[in-house]
């Protein structure tokens, strides 16, 4: 397949602006909270104006000024796949979509699923008493967890240009929010921020994970006692309490409210062609209202000065809006576009296929920093031919292969190997997590640690051998 390196997209080295901070904001929107942010921004803004059925966003003189041109052509999506069209001397950006039935497939392939960990943080985060940089240091914080709970990114680079104090302020708010040890760096970290915030943690408690947790794996209380210089028993009474404790506390979140996931983007094989389409279905279509445009041409018909600047104003911010829609939507397509550079087979043949890859690949590529691929990662999803996945899931650690030193295999495609090997092996024996080991070594080439294949069996959810 023929790739076609997209435009670079220079990130800025600035303060965060509120044009910025909007942007990062959007970026990490999947597209159903992306609806209810251009609902909100509209109701907010009078110059702003959504038309539900139109194929045209009017951009009056923005694309002269803060659009790129865009180098998606249709030879880049073959197969019938969406074609955007420029004309700059109108100042209008259409989409032309060679499949009316686009909109009836996205949601087609739309999943219920419980609210993520991310939303529901967020309705917590927004009700509490607290000044408003401490609510936008917060979202970020939150758009920023793992399915763990734990940091993506470190919080002193995603906060870059905040107080300090704030940081301090909301790291501890979102740590405190149910569930409690979200917002850290590890398990231990976690259990930490649960035991410092529960008044009936048995003493020694904090001391203990934070220096000998160790030992205490290895079931070596006496020696831990005789450190600390206390009694075995209050040793297994802080053991005892650890255990109530959630290491990953993200992981264990569920609740009954069920919401639709609607696939920000659609990626499928058409005669060994990978054809991506843009979800725009679901975005309504924005323009600068007519009205405001003609009194910001005409300012003499404003009574004075006040007025003038309102109405300037407000259409620079409608302006900035769009044009940050506009940055989100194709950012969004690049990546997408360097992950089926990097995961060709993924997409033609399946999980079984997937490659090695991280962030700072794709972001080398699209030519962005590796936090604007994180965030525009992030809780989005796509429809392939294989199911709907997080496009996160594309990005895996590597392992190596006995057989050869040079071929790597991912960590997503050994799972799916492990459980292939368990169903293939069923019937006739229910295999011990070392049978595993060894099928992988001497039949597949792939020499990992029994522990591992006990840790990827667990994730799969899929019990052991004397459960079986």
């Amino acid at each position: 397949m023929q790739y076609h390196r997209p435009v670079l997209i220079q990130e800025q080295k600035m303060k965060l602006s509120p044009q910025l901070f909007q942007t990062m904001q959007l970026m990490a929107l999947p597209i159903q909270e992306l609806k209810l942010k251009i609902a909100e921004e509209v109701e907010n803004n009078p110059a702003l104006e959504a038309i539900e059925h139109s194929t045209t966003i009017s951009l009056d003189d923005i694309s002269k000024k803060s659009i790129e041109p865009d180098d998606y052509s249709e030879e880049s999506f073959p197969s019938g796949g969406a074609v955007w069209e420029q004309d700059f001397t109108s100042g209008a950006l259409s989409h032309s979509d060679n499949n009316s039935d686009t909109k009836r497939m996205f949601m087609e392939g739309a999943l219920s699923r419980p609210k993520s960990l991310q939303e529901y943080l967020l309705e917590q985060l927004l009700v509490q008493p607290v000044k408003k940089n401490i609510l936008e240091i917060g979202k970020l914080l939150i758009q920023n967890l793992n399915e763990d709970g734990f940091n993506i990114e470190k919080i002193d680079v995603l906060t870059k240009g905040f107080i300090p104090a704030d940081i301090d302020e909301a790291v501890s708010l979102v740590r405190m929010l149910d569930p409690p040890g979200t917002c850290t760096d590890s398990f231990k970290e976690a259990l930490i921020v649960q035991a410092k915030i529960d008044n009936n943690a048995p003493s020694y408690t904090i001391e203990i994970i934070e220096k000998y947790f160790e030992l205490l794996e290895k079931e070596k209380y006496r020696e831990i006692a005789k450190k600390l210089e206390i009694s075995e028993r209050k040793v297994l009474n802080a053991l005892n309490y650890i255990k109530t404790l959630n290491p990953f506390p993200g992981r264990q979140f569920s609740t009954e409210t069920t919401i639709y996931v609607i696939p920000d983007l659609m990626i499928t094989a058409v005669n060994d062609e990978i054809v991506i389409r843009l979800n725009k279905e679901e975005i309504p279509v924005l323009k600068i209202n007519r009205d405001f445009s003609d009194l910001h041409k005409n300012k003499s018909k404003l009574p004075d000065k006040s007025a003038r600047q309102f109405v300037g104003s407000k259409i620079r911010e409608a302006e900035a809006f769009i044009s940050n829609i506009y940055l989100r939507n194709q950012t969004l397509l690049k990546t997408a576009k360097a992950i089926v550079h990097f995961q060709e087979d993924f997409f033609l043949k399946g999980p079984k296929f997937l490659t090695p890859l991280v962030i700072k690949d794709i972001s080398e590529l699209v030519g962005v920093h590796e936090t604007t691929i994180s965030r525009i990662s992030n809780r989005k999803y796509v429809q392939t031919d294989w199911g709907i996945y997080e496009l996160r899931y594309f990005f895996s650690t590597a392992l190596s292969r006995t057989n050869s030193k040079e071929e790597m295999v991912s960590s997503v495609s050994v799972k799916h190997i492990i459980k292939e090997i368990i169903e293939e092996k069923k019937a006739k024996k229910r295999l011990s997590d070392q049978n595993i080991t060894d099928i992988l070594k001497e039949e597949k080439g792939i020499n990992i640690a029994r522990r591992t294949v006990a840790k990827y069996r667990k994730e799969l959810d899929i019990a052991p051998s004397f459960e079986r």
